[in-house]
């Protein structure tokens, strides 16, 4: 060392001088001459020529390059830790889409087809088409699979038309039916799935069903029902029971038991009785059809409490003639 604490030459590997011992190999052999000077290291005064050779090795830009790359894993990184990532991809896009409609590319018309049941503006939130969307960057693959997963829209059709108009065609699923179960009571489609799972206005007349199973079955029942058009304009309601046959709730509260088998001849009996006998209109709570060689019907308590007093009558009657 100098006077200063600092080293007076150079870091380099120094061989051993003669008369000193070689350090020994693992295994106690020595180390060989060639194998020392074989290790090679940068000495202090050739650093500045390294750096320039190393400077001129690597691509142009390759500073900044690597700069910007640490820069963009960082706020990755943090966006990642912070559970920003969904906030940053949005800004990203927002981003591109105002740049893109800054040149031109703004959606300026979008024309929807085959809408019934949705809004022109729930359309367009389903899609995920807003104000800030440019069409240059619109996925229409995307915006289609968005409209299709709605219960309502059957298909879709999504065309890109530029500079800046967006053409939307759709076939929308009908409300068939209410299904009700649990007390819950929704709109449901001729396949049985759910469009809403609240009742409209708009609704209040479609056909209700009620029962586990119901919503999927209903379309072949209410079929085979409309084909007797005598009962069909009194029920007010389906009951689908044991999900293995069907019961009809008339409209002034009377219950109609139907078989699991024989379904369309019950129907045509119960239509025929109605239609010679006016058996709607008796003053009766229930009628079962389940059996196929009888038919139980049900008084009310007013007609059994009548029909209990005139039998009572008979009997009274009938006492007195024999007694004389």
């Amino acid at each position: 060392m100098d006077g200063g604490g600092r080293l007076d030459r150079s870091l380099r590997q120094t061989r051993p001088q003669s008369g000193q011992t070689k350090t020994p190999r693992r295994g106690g052999a020595p180390a060989r001459a060639d194998e020392v000077r074989d290790v090679s290291f940068v000495r202090e005064d050739e650093l500045p020529h390294f750096l320039a050779v190393l400077h001129r090795r690597l691509p142009r830009r390759f500073g900044a390059f690597a700069t910007l790359t640490l820069l963009a894993g960082s706020l990755a990184f943090g966006a990642v830790r912070g559970g920003h990532v969904e906030a940053v991809a949005t800004a990203l896009s927002d981003g591109r889409n105002a740049a893109a409609n800054s040149v031109g590319f703004r959606i300026t018309e979008v024309g929807i087809t085959g809408r019934k049941q949705l809004t022109y503006d729930e359309v367009l939130a389903i899609g995920g088409v807003t104000g800030r969307s440019s069409l240059l960057f619109l996925d229409a693959a995307t915006v289609r699979d968005r409209l299709k997963a709605s219960p309502w829209i059957a298909d879709a059709t999504v065309l890109k038309l530029y500079p800046g108009r967006l053409q939307i065609d759709l076939t929308e699923r009908k409300p068939f039916a209410l299904w009700q179960q649990d007390g819950a009571v929704s709109v449901i489609a001729e396949d049985g799935a759910v469009l809403e799972p609240w009742v409209s206005r708009r609704f209040v007349s479609l056909p209700l069903v009620v029962g586990k199973g119901a919503e999927s079955r209903a379309k072949d029942f209410l079929s085979l029902l409309s084909q007797y058009p005598q009962v069909r304009s009194a029920v007010r309601a389906i009951v689908y029971v044991g999900e293995r046959r069907w019961n009809l709730r008339l409209n002034d509260g009377l219950d109609v038991r139907l078989p699991e088998q024989g379904l369309e001849e019950a129907l045509a009996l119960l239509s025929k009785l109605d239609r010679e006998d006016r058996l709607f209109s008796r003053d009766i709570t229930a009628i079962d059809l389940r059996l196929p060689d009888r038919i139980t019907v049900r008084l009310s308590d007013d007609a059994a409490k009548a029909r209990e007093d005139l039998l009572k009558d008979k009997k009274t009657t009938k006492r007195k003639g024999s007694d004389a």
